[in-house]
């Protein structure tokens, strides 16, 4: 069943409760302090965009959904997250210079709507990879010491956006991945965690095509302004596996897990009908981090 969300404003935070297909429930909290208080970390060299598409049920193969990646790629970091939350970032750094008003500021982060809320970085700190995430009002960061998968390099060959890759494979948190690489820029990053080869990665799958990334452009930049934008402003330290038993909570009863924390929020739920849900369904689960 289709459902309908609502959006409000509690204390200086926006709750977005997003029109949403195929029972996929995503409840966005937006911090305005982390926005402003963003601080720059590194210098962008280009950007990349990827189409990710991912598998939510693995009951319903035929429903997919999609969504724009970003890839900033700096001089010595990188961040990547959803390109609707690049578009909010590029907005609100325009209304910080102009002095804009806090409502204006707020209409603005309303305006895009992701299916990923995530942000990585790797490299920052220096050796580590950073993962900042949000389910409902709480805010985690996971950092760990970054590793590089254990790449296996093959001789088959593809071209990809005009770039001449070469394929690779891994296995990487219970998942196997093939990937193709282009040594024509040599920057060992790429989607998601996936990193540590001869070339930036250009296409990566797992071999049960649960996660799919493609890249659909790249942007050399040109503009000293550009920066890679590092803010923990209201974030609270986390494991891995401490995080991924959040993500099975929430996936479970995602209102719930949202108002249990924040007993003052009130969420309404309704269907295509207009009517409330007494009980919304549970969000389908399927993470791509295994392990």
């Amino acid at each position: 069943m289709k459902q309908i969300m609502k959006c409000m404003a509690i204390a200086g935070i926006i709750l977005c409760l997003p029109k949403t297909a195929f029972a996929q429930m995503n409840i966005n909290i937006v911090n305005k302090n982390e926005v402003l208080k963003a601080e720059a970390i590194d210098e962008v060299l280009f950007s990349v965009q990827y189409e990710t598409t991912f598998l939510p049920d693995t009951l319903n193969t035929e429903k997919v959904l999609n969504e724009t990646m970003m890839l900033k790629v700096g001089k010595k970091s990188s961040v990547y997250y959803s390109y609707a939350k690049f578009l909010t970032d590029s907005i609100i750094e325009i209304d910080k210079k102009n002095g804009a008003s806090i409502d204006v500021i707020s209409a603005h982060m309303e305006q895009y709507n992701s299916k990923v809320s995530y942000k990585i970085y790797k490299n920052h700190p220096v050796g580590k990879v950073t993962y900042l995430d949000q389910l409902g009002m709480n805010r985690f960061l996971c950092e760990e010491k970054m590793e590089m998968p254990k790449w296996t390099l093959l001789s088959d060959t593809m071209t990809i956006a005009s770039y001449v890759c070469q394929k690779a494979t891994c296995s990487l948190y219970g998942r196997n991945y093939e990937v193709w690489y282009t040594t024509e820029i040599a920057r060992g990053d790429g989607p998601w965690k996936l990193q540590g080869l001869p070339g930036l990665i250009l296409k990566a799958q797992d071999t049960q095509g649960h996660y799919t990334f493609v890249c659909t452009g790249i942007t050399q930049n040109h503009d000293k302004e550009n920066k890679i934008m590092y803010s923990t402003d209201g974030y609270q330290p986390i494991s891995r596996k401490e995080l991924n038993k959040m993500y099975t909570r929430y996936a479970a009863d995602p209102v719930g897990f949202v108002t249990s924390s924040a007993p003052n929020v009130q969420i309404v739920v309704r269907g295509a009908d207009g009517n409330p849900i007494k009980k919304p369904v549970n969000t389908p689960f399927n993470p791509i981090e295994r392990e």
